[in-house]
């Protein structure tokens, strides 16, 4: 699109023309408006006159006689009629065709316009006499020929002094959105850090240079998020590929000192926890998608007994599930299965011999509590360690650490179940975390 279409399409140009077009809209109708009125009020002056003129000379005719007639002058047409139209006597314009006797009747004569005003009069010998007195609107025409001209020399001066108007305020209240519009158009994918000019004047389009500036950071944090997360996995993939290709290559240097065993262990194990760490990785990006399909009833308290049992029987610490209260929320089973497993594990690996765990109904919430009495979270690592990728440095070791996605899908399950999930400090000194999702 050239740039003149784009200007002719601009806020400014528009709001231009529209005023403009209003204008001269209000200017023609208030002026035709104005020009109606005027006239009917110089009419109404004239007739006024007319009238009295009309009931001077009729008191002089029924005294004097019809003699009062013949004597007027040219600024008035003066007629005295019988009742059958025949003309008794005149003024000395008013000869002629008998003028007619409606009143409020306009007639031209010699070019010029005449308003009839009549009434009967008792004139002597005369029966039914009507005298007939004409002004003339020659004045009340002039003065409003002489106004219409002046309105169509003003109107279009008004008109063009608005649009002018319009023009340059609407260009100064939009000249900070086109610097917003430079500013952001100079933002590239790899300059996200930047930020547009907020004007600082608390308008609409002050917020609007904030509320980008908002989206511009939401931006830049995701791209970030995406960059680290890359990198992050590609990390994380790699580890075990490295591992597989070392032992290969070792069993191939070395084939007596290798067995084929051995070999298929280290594949196994380091296959099996590369399929986890992609099926968690495809489960995070499904869940930031869209939320669980799922939905049914489920028993959360026989959620956490099972899982609890599970830890339980492996011997390593020992499991608190006595206060664990019947709660029933709405969801998807199988990932809040998931989340919870990932929790006690999550407790169990870093307790030092004891994790507590317990559900109970709060109004229209469930609490779900996982404690363990190990060395706890640091308050400043408390949020970020519900990103993924994140280890702390007491689990930074792979084989007791994880992949460091496990909170990370307990974030993201309990997000799309509408609850939040938070890390607190347990009575023993431990990592207390709190789930809160709504009751089914």
């Amino acid at each position: 699109m050239s740039d003149v279409a784009r200007r002719r399409r601009s806020i400014r140009t528009r709001a231009t023309a529209w005023v403009a077009l209003i204008a001269l809209v209000v200017g023609a109708l208030g002026a035709a408006a104005f020009v109606v009125v005027l006239r009917h009020s110089l009419h109404d002056g004239v007739r006024s006159a007319a009238e009295q003129t009309l009931s001077t000379i009729s008191s002089r005719v029924e005294t004097e006689g019809a003699g009062v007639v013949t004597g007027q002058d040219d600024d008035l047409l003066v007629q005295l009629q019988t009742d059958s139209g025949s003309v008794v006597a005149h003024g000395d314009d008013a000869g002629g065709s008998t003028l007619s006797t409606d009143d409020g009747a306009i007639v031209v004569r010699d070019d010029e316009r005449w308003l009839l005003v009549s009434d009967d009069v008792d004139a002597a010998g005369i029966d039914d006499a009507i005298l007939v007195v004409g002004a003339s609107l020659d004045d009340a025409d002039d003065a409003v020929s002489t106004v219409i001209q002046l309105l169509v020399i003003v109107v279009p001066i008004v008109v063009v002094a608005m649009a002018i108007l319009t023009w340059i305020v609407v260009g100064r209240a939009l000249r900070p959105v086109e610097r917003i519009r430079l500013d952001a158009e100079a933002i590239r994918g790899a300059g996200l850090h930047d930020r547009v000019v907020e004007p600082g004047t608390g308008d609409e389009v002050d917020r609007l240079a904030r509320t980008l500036n908002g989206m511009l950071g939401r931006l830049d944090a995701a791209q970030s998020a995406q960059q680290r997360f890359v990198s992050d996995a590609s990390h994380e993939l790699r580890s075990p590929l490295a591992t597989v290709r070392q032992h290969a290559e070792l069993a191939r240097l070395y084939p007596d000192e290798t067995s084929l065993s051995e070999l298929a262990d280290v594949v196994l194990s380091e296959g099996t926890r590369q399929q986890e760490l992609v099926d968690s990785l495809l489960l995070l990006s499904r869940l930031d998608e869209i939320a669980p399909s799922t939905r049914s009833a489920v028993d959360l308290d026989d959620v956490v007994l099972a899982e609890a049992s599970r830890v339980r029987a492996l011997g390593r610490v020992a499991v608190d599930s006595s206060q664990v209260a019947a709660v029933r929320v709405t969801g998807d089973e199988r990932l809040l299965t998931m989340a919870v497993r990932n929790l006690v594990d999550n407790a169990a690996r870093h307790a030092g011999s004891r994790v507590r765990v317990s559900t109970a109904l709060a109004g229209d919430t469930v609490m779900l509590i996982v404690d363990d009495d190990g060395a706890g979270i640091p308050e400043a690592d408390r949020e970020r360690v519900f990103d993924r990728f994140v280890r702390l440095d007491e689990g930074r070791d792979r084989d007791s650490g994880g992949s460091g996605l496990g909170l990370a899908i307990v974030e993201s399950v309990v997000r799309s179940h509408g609850g939040t999930v938070a890390v607190e400090t347990a009575d023993g000194g431990g990592a207390r975390f709190v789930v809160r999702v709504p009751a089914a």
